[in-house]
């Protein structure tokens, strides 16, 4: 961040932001964990601890996408399945991934399950805008170098991977567009990636 003046703006812009969509995100969420429990038996929320500004450990929330046994399938899928354990090392996502629940694809395809984490952005946790919440382990296998980077800002619900292609990228292309992030932020480059983040959104495009 380069004045306490746009971090001062960024901030207010996020919570801002929040509280002009929150009525509607609880509306969308009511639905959304409604049909949550009646597609599969499990929780709602699917609670993850990630890795923040400064290295600081918080618990990220999202509607739950997956089945309640998900680690034990991807466990099972991973050591039968070579083309899935190469696209898993790659991009730490798999296509058509059969952990994932009827509902859950939809939920995924148009970022749906991501709205909870306008719960990170008001306990400040997170911002709008800014690289994907990483886990601990994603940190210190794809990061490296590159960590105390990241360490500089409050990772974002939407941000440079979002908008480019999503699960389409690489990891190592992921790892550049976060850095690149941080390192050209400005109020502009925010509002741009929010702008793009609509249609991004509605095209699906890169998401599973």
């Amino acid at each position: 961040m380069n004045s306490k003046l746009n971090l001062f703006l960024k901030n207010f812009l996020d919570i801002l932001f929040t509280l002009i969509f929150l009525p509607l995100a609880l509306l969308i969420g009511l639905i959304i964990a409604l049909l949550i429990k009646i597609d599969s038996p499990g929780p709602i929320f699917f609670l993850q601890e990630r890795v923040g500004k400064g290295g600081k450990k918080f618990k990220l929330f999202k509607f739950r996408t997956m089945y309640a046994d998900a680690e034990e399938r991807l466990k099972e899928i991973l050591e039968n399945n070579e083309k899935y354990l190469e696209e898993w090392n790659k991009k730490r996502k798999i296509t058509s991934d059969p952990r994932i629940t009827r509902i859950g694809r939809f939920l995924r395809r148009y970022s749906l399950d991501e709205l909870p984490q306008f719960i990170n952005i008001l306990k400040g946790d997170m911002s709008l805008v800014g690289p994907r919440p990483v886990t601990e382990d994603e940190l210190e296998k794809y990061y490296k170098e590159f960590k105390e980077i990241y360490y500089k800002v409050k990772p974002g619900l939407t941000g440079l991977w979002q908008v480019m292609g999503r699960n389409e990228i690489d990891y190592p292309t992921r790892v550049y567009l976060d850095v690149y992030y941080v390192l050209n932020w400005s109020i502009w480059l925010d509002m741009w990636i929010l702008l793009k983040t609509i249609p991004a959104v509605i095209s699906g495009k890169g998401a599973y």
